[in-house]
This record gives C-alpha cells, structure tokens and sequence, in this order.
C-alpha cells in the first residue's frame, strides 16, 4: 500500500512534469522563433528589408527608446525578465517562510503564469510588445512558483534521500515536456493538414502550454500538505510588510553561512551558461545553421527523452562518487557541447543531433543535483527564502548570458562566436564549485550529513 509521504513525494514531482511544457514548448522551442518574426514582421510595416543575413544590422525595432535589431529582441527580453525576477522572488520565498502556505502560493504562481502563457496566442502580425509583456508575467510567475516548489524537497526527503528524489523530479519534468513536445511538433507539422497558418499552429501550441501547466498542478495540490507552523499571524497586506522585514532577517543572517554562499556564486555563474544555451538553441540553430524548424523542434523533442535518461544516470553517479563530482563532470560535458556547435557547420543535421544528445545527457542531470546540493546547506525554517536566493543565482545574474550573447551578434553580426563565447560560465563556475567545501558546510548549517556529497 502506497504511504503517505510517497504520495506526497509522488505529487511533489508531478510539479516538474507539469511547469516543464513553459521551457520546453514556450521558452527553448517557439517564443524566440515566433516572436523574432513578429518583430522583424513589424520592421518590414516600417520599410524595411530583413531579409538574408543583414537582417542582424538592418532591420530595427524600437525598444524603450532604441532601435535595436529584430533578431535580438528575443535576447532583451530574457533579460529584462530575468532582472524582474530578482526583484518579485526574494520576497516571494520571505512571505512563504512567514505563512507556510506553500501549497496556495505554488497553485496562485502556477496558475497566473499559465494563463499568461495561454495568453500568448493572442500575439499575431506587428505586435510583438503584447508577446514581450506577457512572457515578463508567464516567466515571472513561474520562477516564483519554483522558489515555492524547491522549499518542498528538504521537507519530503531526508538528506541521503534528496539526490534520488530530485534527479526523479527532472526525470519526469523532461519526460512530460517531451510528452508536450510531442504534442506541439505534431500539431505544427501537420497544420496545412488541417487547415491551419504556420502562425496559427504556434499560437495554438501556446495555449495548449498553458493549459497543460494548469491541468497537472492540480495533482501536486491535492497532494501536498503543510509541514511547518507559520512564522507569524499576519493577514491581508501586513503579510506583505512582514515578508520584507524577515527578508531582510533573512540576508543579514546569510553573512554566517559563507560557504553558503560560496556555492551560491559557483552556481550563479554556471546555471547562467545552461540557462543561456536552452534558450538560444533554435534561434542559433535557424538563423546560423540554416536549419528548417521541424529539424529543430525534433532535436529538442529528442533532448527532452534523452535528458529523461541523463537526469536518471547522474542520480546514480551520485549515490556512487556523490553529487559535487558528478556536477563537476557535467560541466566539461558542457564545456565540450557548446565548443561542437560553434564547429558546426550550415545544413549539418546529423552533427546537430549530436549535439542535442549530448546536451541531453548533461541538462537535467546537473540542475537537479545541483538543487538537492543545495537544499543541504539551508538553514531550517527558511526553506523558500534561500531558494528563492537559489533561484537568483539561477535567474537572477542569467540576463548576463543572454546580453553577452546578443550583444556579440549584434556586434559580430553572426551567432557563432556569440554562441562559444558562454564557454566561459561553465569554467569560471566549475572552478569555483570545485573550491566550495560542501562537506564543511553542511556541518556549519547544522543540518544532518548525507553519506556522500
């Protein structure tokens, strides 16, 4: 008979399966691709050309103020998304800590962020700002939802247990954003089948995105349940007021968990080059391969499937050399795909493929250890707060990615050495993993040792 806690944890997953479709579907696969063309849409009304390759240089749209080239928006708007999430999630994780309602605060951020992602079916022809303005709500909403989504695992699992249950937890995200892929690829390669526009058949894919998202967290909020006393007896706006006051508790308390945050700034700079690379992937793979959109929608429809296995190998790599080194050798591998599909070459889909396997094995399997990791060294009682910090140093300095990427091609006017120029997060952020002590600062939070780390 299945227990309790193992339906809990059961549900728990079933978050990752469900927010998956939003970067799998929305983000990697049709918002760069779709809202670059209703931009450069909006660049031709103007009168001008974009068309070939100078479509980099010479063809703008404006941006608060600034004519920058269509083929960056996509860029700018990762970023200005990602700054805005470092301002709404410390506060989110703060407020989580002082109720403990979790469970309502993931159901408000998941649903809020579905709608808005529905919402995206809404953008057609020359207005491009309807998509920039909703994607900021969709991608806000959702990283507030994993702060509140992460603050779970310390409470489900004990330490020995956390590197299986989150590398189980990105396990089935990727196989349920594969599942949606899936779904996605077949409606937008079948849609002069069925009497659809090329357009019409992404704006669809939209809204079924948000739909899934909604429809599967219903699962996780049958199942979870509160685990600690609230903080406070605050209501209504006061809740608001209280959350910025143990925030800021909250950081002045982190100055004596140094190696804390250590690990923090390794992260910070690694998670800021994985971020990057699945963002900019079908636009890299478009605009400077040549490829048509079906070859890449299919590689990451197969990175998905492949991360499945990926993120299920590195839970056990973990169990046998411990999370710190399996994440240490993730990032070589990462290393070495980033330096391959600089070396590719126009129209080469077989190496491409390659590629996309290759960042299978690596995607899910680093991330998700890297979060049970980290749920070792938080302090008790402030779960959400320090995932929350978690998820800044996985969002919040990942504009840097994108800005450098963008602004290389816009200088460069060719994504190939914008793409080999995010070599250096993975370096500098595997350095400064390999420095962190992790044992030692387990010990210093208080928190009970895994066996291994």
């Amino acid at each position: 008979m299945t227990t309790p806690e193992a339906r809990e944890r059961a549900g728990w997953v079933f978050y990752d399966w469900a927010n998956q479709v939003f970067q799998t579907s929305v983000v990697t696969v049709f918002l760069s691709l779709y809202l670059t063309g209703v931009a450069e849409a909006a660049a031709r009304a103007s009168g001008q050309p974009c068309t070939g390759r100078t479509a980099l240089v010479d063809c703008n749209v404006p941006l608060f103020g600034l004519d920058v080239a269509a083929g960056s928006v996509y860029g700018y708007l990762i970023s200005l998304a990602t700054l805005l999430q470092v301002l709404v999630l410390p506060i989110t994780g703060a407020i989580a800590d002082r109720t403990q309602d979790k469970r309502r605060m993931l159901g408000l951020s998941a649903f809020v962020g579905a709608g808005a992602t529905a919402a995206l079916a809404l953008v057609a022809g020359t207005n491009w700002q309807l998509g920039f303005v909703l994607f900021l709500v969709a991608n806000t909403a959702y990283g507030a939802s994993i702060v509140v989504y992460y603050a779970f695992l310390p409470e489900l699992a004990r330490p020995d247990e956390r590197d299986a249950l989150s590398a189980r937890g990105w396990a089935f995200g990727y196989l349920g954003g594969g599942l949606a892929l899936l779904l996605h690829l077949t409606i937008y390669l079948s849609h002069d089948a069925i009497g659809l526009s090329e357009a019409d058949a992404v704006r669809i894919c939209f809204l079924t995105a948000g739909v899934w998202w909604a429809g599967f967290t219903l699962v996780p909020l049958r199942r979870l349940r509160r685990h600690q006393k609230p903080q406070g007896d605050e209501h209504g706006a006061a809740v608001f007021t209280a959350g910025f006051r143990q925030l800021a508790a909250t950081l002045g308390d982190a100055r004596r968990f140094p190696l804390t945050l250590a690990f923090l700034a390794a992260y910070l700079v690694f998670a800021d080059g994985i971020s990057t690379v699945s963002q900019i992937a079908g636009l890299y793979g478009e605009r400077e391969l040549l490829l048509p959109r079906s070859v890449l929608i299919a590689t990451i429809l197969i990175v998905q499937f492949v991360a499945f296995g990926g993120a299920v190998l590195h839970g056990r790599l973990a169990a046998r050399f411990g999370a710190k080194r399996t994440v240490l050798g993730s990032l070589v591998g990462w290393t070495a795909v980033v330096c391959c599909a600089y070396a590719l070459t126009p129209g080469a889909v077989g190496p491409f493929l390659a590629v996309g396997v290759g960042i299978g094995v690596v995607l899910g399997g680093t991330l998700a250890l890297t979060r049970s990791m980290f749920s070792q060294l938080i302090p008790p009682g402030r779960e959400a707060e320090y995932f929350s910090l978690y998820e800044i140093g996985e969002k919040g300095t990942s504009w840097l990615g994108p800005l450098l990427f963008a602004t290389v091609a816009d200088v460069t006017g060719s994504f190939r050495p914008a793409i080999v120029s995010l070599v250096v997060f993975f370096v500098v952020g595997g350095v400064a993993l390999a420095f962190v002590p992790v044992r030692r600062a387990i010990r210093a939070t208080g928190n009970e040792q895994p066996l291994r780390v």
